[in-house]
């Protein structure tokens, strides 16, 4: 970081090449505010690529991979972005059918998916696979790669472990037999959104959060009636063990359990910063569960949403402004006025995380899921508004998801009273949500992460 604020400071942005110029600034645009027309260089009079540059692969796929951390309103990124596409398409054509070759590999993951939208731990482990097949690879930086990767997933590993010895003693994958039993994946969003080794704490509690975010999803949407909802929604808002009286039994164990959690990240708030944060915890908390209700309603009523009204009801009940309101106290180090003021409404920064991760969340929904119409989802609503075609309906989430992260980038760029930490929190889970939804083998994935640490020949030999 000190040596990428010295490169900003010195104003030395630009380099000689499309690769360095583009990295450079792909780096700097992550911290500090850098204009676009370092760029320009490499454009015509009609802002499109030089021809001089359209051979270089290489760069090319630097200057795509920087042009996703455009902000609103800049046209020649967004410009930039289609046509290294073209370019870089067009170069996966040609070389289909010769020999596979790094460049090839390394181009067909970005047009999967660009690195500012991918989860950091995903990512880490697959550019290691990538780098130690590199004929230029240092050694000794590939195995302190990979040793500090099976340090960090030793890590996650005990995370677990003590995570299984609370969710055991809680007894309620017994008690709520109904709900989901997925302790590992909701771990791993956690993971997804603050890897770091010194942030187990963080990890422990907030995965505590998401399960009971599973749990009472699936309250709402598989086990509960529409009266218990209204009642489990009400007791939610009224935050009190009085309220439990009117609730059917297996709700009162939710609820009791709930209360204890969220009382926990609570009273070590109020340890740690001499601040009370349960009204804004309960907040977030009624505020989902109203959503939840909401879209039960939907659902009982036959009612089929508008996209408007589906997405001001879907932003909230993807639950992510509940985790993240949670996330910011649990890993800011002086929480300020400014910010509990924010949180009222939800500041930008969390509007545009959460609508993304309903974007990909409705698009990881499948044709048949669709077809079944449950639940109405972005895509279905778009549809039924335009007329558009499932495909067409697809193509533009996708393309309003590229649009929300230019969104979320402008507030990040933006003068706020979130730490860095908490920003850094807010963008890898959203990546994670591209994973999660999106990625064609999650199970295999997750087992790489926390459960397969890297081979290093050398530490192998000498074990044997």
């Amino acid at each position: 970081m000190q040596m990428l604020k010295s490169i900003h400071d010195q104003n030395v942005a630009t380099g000689h090449s499309l690769y360095s110029t583009a990295m450079k600034f792909r780096l700097l645009r992550q911290y500090f505010h850098i204009s676009q027309d370092i760029l320009n260089n490499f454009m015509d009079e009609h802002d499109n690529l030089k021809q001089s540059i359209c051979n270089d692969t290489k760069g090319l796929l630097k200057l795509y991979e920087a042009s996703f951390l455009s902000t609103e309103n800049e046209i020649s990124l967004r410009n930039t972005t289609k046509s290294t596409l073209r370019h870089l398409m067009r170069y996966i054509d040609q070389n289909r059918c010769g020999e596979e070759n790094i460049m090839m590999e390394l181009v067909v993951h970005a047009l999967e998916l660009p690195r500012h939208w991918m989860m950091p731990r995903l990512e880490t482990e697959w550019y290691i696979s990538i780098y130690e097949r590199m004929s230029n690879a240092n050694p000794l930086l590939l195995e302190l790669a990979k040793l500090d990767f099976n340090i960090v997933q030793a890590t996650h590993q005990q995370d677990l472990r003590i995570l299984s010895r609370w969710w055991k003693n809680t007894g309620l994958a017994e008690k709520l037999s109904f709900s989901r039993d997925i302790l590992v994946e909701n771990m791993f969003w956690a993971v997804g959104a603050l890897f770091e080794p010194q942030h187990s704490y963080f990890r422990r509690l907030i995965t505590k959060v998401i399960v009971f975010i599973s749990i009472i999803d699936d309250i709402y949407d598989v086990y509960g009636t529409l009266d218990e909802l209204e009642l489990f929604t009400h007791a939610i808002q009224r935050w009190d063990t009085k309220a439990m009286e009117q609730l059917p039994d297996y709700m009162k164990v939710c609820y009791l359990a709930l209360i204890n959690i969220i009382n926990e990240v609570a009273c070590e708030v109020l340890k740690n910063h001499d601040t009370n944060v349960l009204p804004y915890l309960t907040k977030s908390w009624a505020d989902l569960c109203k959503s939840y209700l909401q879209e039960a309603k939907w659902h009982h009523n036959g009612y089929k949403p508008n996209f408007e009204e589906y997405m001001d009801n879907g932003w909230i009940s993807i639950a992510v402004p509940m985790v993240l309101v949670h996330s910011l106290f649990l890993v800011t180090n002086q929480i300020t006025k400014e910010a509990l003021e924010s949180l009222t409404n939800y500041p930008d920064i969390i509007r545009w995380s959460a609508t993304i991760f309903r974007f990909t969340n409705d698009l990881g929904t499948s044709s048949d899921e669709l077809k079944k119409g449950d639940v109405s989802k972005s895509i279905q609503c778009y549809m039924n508004e335009k007329g558009a075609s499932e495909e067409e309906a697809r193509e533009h989430i996708r393309f309003l998801i590229k649009e929300t992260w230019e969104a979320m980038n402008t507030a990040q760029r933006k003068k706020s009273p979130f730490s860095e930490t908490f920003i850094g929190v807010v963008k890898n889970i959203t990546r994670t949500s591209h994973f999660m939804y999106l990625h064609n083998d999650v199970k295999s994935s997750i087992s790489k992460i926390l459960f397969e640490p890297i081979i290093i020949p050398n530490v192998a030999l000498a074990l044997k």
